[in-house]
């Protein structure tokens, strides 16, 4: 299997923890794509691709993730969008034209909207301050409010190669040996913590997952593919222009001959003439 664009889970036998692993290069590449984004943009955005696909994987279920980033900085709005077959989007929408870097610089004052909207029950939403200066630390700071579970993140960008990964570690209350719980965590963190950023970027996962905790013993799980996939399409997007109301969509009509709209995620323009409302508003009359 391909280096880049995988999932891997991982518990570790002996220990109380359990860890994940994201190496991405298409999937990251497919999302910023012709949209222009300074560096810096892509960069962030890229750290929540890979954020949003660890998180996913931390959830026992089965629907959509979004993971939302507001703020009064330059980039006024961030978000990545998947599901837990790891099919991914993202988009980024800016105030302002900026050269920073850094999601301080970058977003200012701002919060992380985690929304959970699984196939069977209710939706669940997190929403936690982005008081930390990096996207991992705001993001182990989520796990530790919400639901309150030590969880530390690695995120890693290589602008270069257009490539981004990341890595997390996570205790598992599974016994009431509190102590020996975090002391595993903790050991492992610092393992963790050895990463470079050459080898998450050039090394299989099983060889960099060696190198990390050779000694110890690791049972890693069927990899999972991620994947650009955009769920836009035409009938969506008639749907949702057809709310405006068969008025004003006549006087558009009227107007410009025909309504185009652009998906902000994949830059997909769609464009509608009269004849595409015609069953919409006749089904309505009856």
């Amino acid at each position: 299997m391909s280096t880049q664009d995988v999932l891997h889970r991982y518990l570790f036998d002996n220990m109380h923890a359990r860890g994940e692993l994201v190496q991405l290069e298409k999937t990251y590449q497919d999302i910023i794509a012709n949209h222009n984004y300074p560096e810096g943009v892509k960069a962030l955005l890229g750290e929540m691709l890979s954020a949003t696909c660890l998180l996913t994987a931390t959830l026992k279920f089965e629907g959509e993730i979004t993971v939302q980033i507001q703020g009064d900085g330059p980039v006024s709005y961030l978000a990545i969008n998947g599901d837990d077959q790891q099919n991914m989007r993202g988009v980024a929408k800016l105030a302002q034209q900026t050269n920073a870097f850094g999601l301080k610089d970058l977003i200012g004052k701002g919060t992380m909207v985690i929304t959970i909207r699984p196939k069977s029950g209710e939706p669940y939403q997190g929403i936690v301050a982005l008081e930390k200066d990096t996207l991992a630390d705001c993001l182990a700071n989520y796990f530790e409010t919400s639901d309150q579970i030590p969880t530390s993140v690695w995120l890693f960008t290589d602008m270069s190669t257009q490539k981004v990964a990341g890595a997390l570690v996570q205790l598992l209350p599974d016994s009431d040996d509190k102590e020996q719980q975090l002391s595993d965590y903790n050991h492992l963190c610092q393992l963790t913590q050895t990463i470079k950023e050459e080898e998450i970027f050039s090394l299989e996962a099983e060889e960099l997952l060696y190198r990390l905790y050779h000694q110890e013993e690791v049972r890693i799980f069927e990899p999972q593919n991620v994947n650009f996939q955009c769920s836009c399409s035409e009938d969506k997007v008639l749907t949702a222009i057809s709310q405006l109301g068969q008025e004003e969509i006549k006087d558009i009509l009227a107007e410009q001959g025909e309504i185009a709209t652009s998906c902000d995620f994949c830059l997909t323009t769609y464009r509608f003439t009269e004849d595409h409302f015609a069953d919409y508003f006749s089904d309505k009359k009856h």
